[in-house]
């Protein structure tokens, strides 16, 4: 029997808020990161619907989605029963994949690594698939800064308890109502470069690229912070 996820109740919010429209920035910072994919074998670790996992697939990559979220994973399934390219879903825990041996080229994470808990887990995970001298490219919202009060910019920690305070938490009223329902894990960016580091993982580029214009309507009062973090590892042995 399918163990439920907390995300299997917000499938309309990935439905609607990530179509499969690539232009937005962090989408675009990110998949300039991951660069030319053609014939790649790449895994998109905790895939959600597959908006990323089909456009890797698009640009002629060979690609593996996996999820927890059962519900979510149906939308994939389905869109790719509408629209074949060839991709497979699993579902399963970041923390726990297991696929026999298989060796990708490149292992991606698009807004992710704050949903799952075990993130030494998932990060392992990362290790033992990638080949060496693979990539491991992940995007979120940007662990050291809490947004600001507006319709649109989501925190990624609570203002209340600061930055310093790691762990799950579910916020009130951020935008689009998302973290108030599936709430998310704050982390500080030293936990993640660290956890990467005992991974093999070794950062080569980043990109803090800039939120939507019409996010600027409400700008913080000491000017717009940076709203999201975009990375490129590479796995060194």
């Amino acid at each position: 029997m399918t163990r439920p996820a907390r995300y299997d109740a917000v499938v309309e919010f990935y439905t609607q808020f990530a179509p499969d429209v690539y232009d937005d920035p962090p989408m675009a910072a990110l998949l300039q990161l991951i660069g030319d994919v053609t014939k790649l074998q790449l895994l998109d670790l905790a895939c959600g619907h597959g908006r990323l996992t089909r456009e890797l697939a698009r640009r002629g990559a060979g690609v593996v989605g996996v999820d927890i979220s059962a519900a979510l994973l149906d939308v994939a399934h389905a869109r790719e029963m509408e629209d074949p390219l060839n991709v497979s879903y699993i579902q399963t825990d970041a923390a726990s994949v297991a696929l026999e041996g298989t060796i990708f080229d490149g292992v991606t994470c698009s807004f992710g690594l704050s949903d799952i808990d075990n993130l030494e887990g998932a990060i392992a995970t990362v290790e033992r698939v990638l080949r060496t001298g693979g990539f491991f490219a992940f995007s979120l919202l940007h662990p050291c800064f809490p947004g600001w009060e507006s319709k649109q910019a989501s925190p990624s920690w609570s203002p209340e308890h600061g930055y310093y305070a790691e762990g799950w938490w579910r916020a009130s009223s951020p935008a689009h109502g998302l973290r108030p329902r599936v709430g998310a894990n704050h982390r500080m960016l030293s936990t993640y470069l660290n956890t990467f580091a005992r991974h093999q993982l070794v950062m080569e580029q980043t990109a803090e690229p800039p939120p939507p214009s019409d996010w600027l309507t409400e700008p913080p009062r000491g000017g717009p912070v940076p709203v999201y973090l975009v990375g490129r590892c590479h796995r060194t042995s």
